[in-house]
């Protein structure tokens, strides 16, 4: 082999005899992240947790909520979002063909829009819930700000109907660590979410609700809509429809209904 010139071969010696140097750099540099990874995966296992919470209807780190009936013979049936003038009387009639009583979780709004009909709501049996005021987010807003939505809604529940509500579902079922001191400062208010849900919140056929409804058990808490929060009278004849479809077959499966004011009794 031809001898090769030494400044030829100075950079290769530089050049192995650095790469160990820079693997220990880069190791040591990648243990120095690693305390910043594990702050970043826990803030994240944190956040999803949050995030969770904040919306699904068993979780209770924001305080205690109920989402079954606790009896495996009763269904409760749950509407959100009235009263509404085009859907609720067709809904009230249907119940009471049936003699079933349900809840419905009124928006303060449509109450003072329609205050007869949140009145007959209670005059036929059925329980009453808040719903807020104007149905936000609640998770966004301050506790001064919820405080007001509840409250308002309690006042124009209370002026039409004489009653005044022991139930709060939050709209969307969106809640934060706010929340629950303030449903403390209520005394008896049980904060109400849902088992299943039908997904009727938007105009559709029939057919897809009473899909989802197959699902009904006894013991659940069904979430169902007889009204639209962005309208005072949205279109809910599919939810009638289904529940046409449903009722008699719950009641033949030996169903009971029972409505929050006897799930308040037996608890």
């Amino acid at each position: 082999m031809q001898d090769q010139p030494e400044e030829a071969i100075l950079p290769r010696v530089a050049a192995f005899s650095g790469r160990p140097v820079r693997r220990m750099r880069e190791f040591q540099g990648l243990m120095n992240l690693l305390p910043i990874l594990a702050a970043s995966g826990a803030a994240c296992a944190a956040g999803g947790i949050l995030s969770w919470a904040a919306v699904a209807p068993s979780a209770q780190l924001f305080g205690r909520t109920i989402c079954t009936t606790e009896d495996s013979g009763a269904l409760a049936l749950t509407f959100d979002d009235g009263p509404n003038p085009s859907v609720t009387p067709m809904l009230l009639d249907l119940l009471d063909r049936h003699k079933m009583r349900a809840s419905f979780f009124l928006i303060g709004r449509h109450v003072r829009a329609f205050p007869e009909l949140a009145k007959e709501v209670a005059a036929r049996g059925h329980a009453i819930g808040n719903h807020t005021d104007t149905h936000p987010k609640l998770t966004f807003l301050s506790p001064g700000r919820i405080s007001e939505e509840l409250s308002r809604c309690d006042e124009a529940i209370e002026i039409a109907t004489g009653q005044r509500t022991h139930w709060i579902r939050p709209p969307f079922g969106f809640r934060g660590p706010q929340l629950a001191p303030i449903l403390r400062r209520r005394g008896d208010a049980d904060m109400v979410m849902w088992s299943i849900w039908a997904r009727d919140w938007r105009p559709q056929p029939a057919e897809p609700v009473i899909n989802r409804l197959r699902r009904a058990r006894g013991g659940d808490i069904v979430l169902l809509h007889d009204g639209d929060h962005r309208v005072l009278q949205g279109d809910r004849r599919h939810t009638v429809a289904a529940l046409a479809h449903w009722l008699p077959r719950w009641k033949d499966a030996g169903l009971r209904f029972v409505t929050l004011g006897e799930l308040k009794k037996k608890g």
